[in-house]
């Protein structure tokens, strides 16, 4: 018990006294408990000698006494008590990660994290032992964990995570370090990445369009097409583009004032400076620059303040020919609560999409990653790791930095082995192909209704809701366009579906429930 007692409370037990054996080894809140003792102090006082009968009756007397001499002892055993049960609830929630995850998932990336409990209420903080691998579990797990935690406990836990770079030994460590820096993805706070240029990126028949409008904006700016409108889906490669064209701008048009940002900074600068009454020096920063280069334009959509400045903004910078680039995940007229006027200056100038790569293009990105790392990979690995991943670019070059890691962390060489196991439970994943037919089963199963409601012009409560969650789920998780998820729910019009997936979009952003049911329908259809 030393150290958890506080030396106010040693009066009540006199060196060589007969109360100083009362005290418990075991749980220290067990103290405070009346005629509760701990199994590990039970050979202290066999049942019906005199001890044990002292220790009934004289419990709540002395829990009062030392509650009123000792507070702080009740808030440290509540502490302690608080601190075993979220340890608890991370270490029981580790065989379902390790199922959902795979085993050698969750061998590279899991046994050398680590959780504590800083003492900040339901707060689980993870520790990894660098920023290369926090980063990769905040990307790729973080989601997956706190549903694992809430599940196992039944609230929701708050979770956040940091380095302790104690975690590895140094040789293992230093190696991790020099493949964080050489697979480096850009700046997280919107700096320019200095590989992000024309000549890496890596042209195919999905971009090569898009590449060839980048190009010529970047020769002559305002003077083709302005502004300039990049969409598709993440990880396609919008954000290289763009910088690109920041680079070459600079390069070449040294004396052009430009500006990239995303539209969240763009926004979040505006209400700084509403707060601090400085909206004249913010519209004088944007509306005075040469080229302004916005990316995912998408985040200002509901936003009405700002899209009433961007607007402005917009029109100041056309109107004194300055060059506009904007990116974003759709295309203007699918973007959920955008104001039409935005939606009809973003079509004055040139549209254009960017479509997922095809294998060749796939294997061409790859090999020219690792042209430019001094890592070797087999060329067997590469042509497997195109044929499986499909989804997008970050994805391709995130399985290629996995199955690295891997070989780094065990020691084992960069072969087709290695990488089959390392992407077993990825390649699963990128396989699985969602039909809207899929999406109906689904949700009707968990709202206990018939697909054939789905498909109905019904206006009832109990379908409405299921109706457009399936719809919005559709337009989210299958490749088929508006008309096409229209058809498939009855034949419902375009403009049906884009309404349902807006309303769904708000809803997500304000009603827990339905962030839950969207959230549950979307991991049963994925896993």
């Amino acid at each position: 018990m030393s150290g958890v007692i506080p030396n106010t409370a040693k009066q009540d037990w006199p060196e060589g006294s007969r109360d100083k054996p009362f005290v418990p080894r075991g749980n220290p809140r067990a103290f405070f408990m009346s005629g509760v003792i701990p199994n590990t102090a039970k050979q202290d006082w066999p049942e019906g000698s005199r001890d044990m009968k002292r220790w009934r009756e004289d419990g709540p007397e002395r829990e009062s006494r030392l509650l009123r001499r000792c507070p702080q002892l009740w808030i440290t055993c509540e502490r302690l008590t608080l601190s075993m049960n979220l340890l608890e609830v991370w270490q029981k929630v580790q065989q379902p990660i390790r199922a959902a995850i795979g085993d050698t998932s969750y061998d590279t990336w899991f046994t050398n994290l680590n959780a504590v409990d800083h003492g900040e209420g339901k707060t689980i903080t993870v520790q990894a032992p660098d920023e290369f691998f926090k980063n990769w579990i905040v990307e790729h797990y973080a989601t997956m964990i706190a549903r694992c935690l809430r599940t196992q406990s039944g609230e929701d836990l708050a979770l956040q995570f940091e380095v302790n770079t104690g975690l590895l030994n140094k040789p293992v460590q230093e190696k991790l370090n020099r493949l964080e820096q050489h697979f480096d993805s850009g700046n997280k706070n919107l700096g320019l990445n200095s590989r992000f240029v024309f000549e890496n990126f890596v042209v195919g028949p999905s971009n090569r369009f898009a590449f060839a409008a980048a190009h010529a904006v970047a020769d002559f700016p305002a003077k083709t097409y302005n502004p300039f409108f990049i969409y598709g889906p993440v990880g396609l490669g919008k954000t290289h583009l763009m910088q690109a064209i920041t680079h070459e701008i600079s390069s070449r048009h040294p004396s052009l004032k430009v500006c990239y940002l995303s539209s969240e900074k763009f926004t979040n600068e505006l209400i700084n400076a509403i707060r601090h009454r400085a909206t004249e020096a913010f519209r004088q920063k944007y509306r005075t620059i040469d080229v302004l280069l916005i990316d995912d334009i998408h985040f200002i959509a509901g936003k009405e303040s700002t899209q009433e400045e961007f607007f402005h903004t917009f029109n100041s910078l056309h109107d004194h020919c300055k060059q506009i680039i904007i990116c974003s995940d759709r295309p203007p007229k699918e973007i959920a609560n955008l104001e039409e006027r935005l939606v009809s200056r973003f079509a004055w100038g040139l549209i254009t999409d960017i479509q997922p790569p095809d294998y060749e293009t796939r294997v061409a990105i790859l090999r020219k990653k690792l042209e430019l790392e001094s890592v070797v990979v087999a060329d067997d690995v590469v042509t497997f790791i195109a044929a499986e991943i499909k989804s997008n670019i970050r994805e391709l070059e995130g399985a290629l930095i996995r199955v690295v890691a891997y070989a780094l962390l065990e020691g084992k060489p960069v072969n087709l082995q290695v990488a089959k196991n390392v992407l077993k439970d990825m390649v699963r994943e990128t396989v699985k192909t969602i039909s809207v037919e899929m999406v109906q089963k689904e949700v009707a199963a968990y709202f206990k209704i018939a697909v054939a409601d789905l498909k109905t012009k019904k206006r009832h409560k109990n379908i409405i809701l299921p109706r457009q969650a399936a719809m919005y789920l559709a337009r989210k998780l299958t490749s088929h366009s508006l008309p096409e998820i229209g058809a498939a729910f009855g034949g419902k019009d375009h403009t049906t579906i884009l309404h349902a997936c807006r309303k769904i979009e708000n809803e997500l952003n304000s009603n827990k429930e339905i962030q839950k049911i969207v959230e549950h329908l979307n991991f049963v259809l994925l896993e």
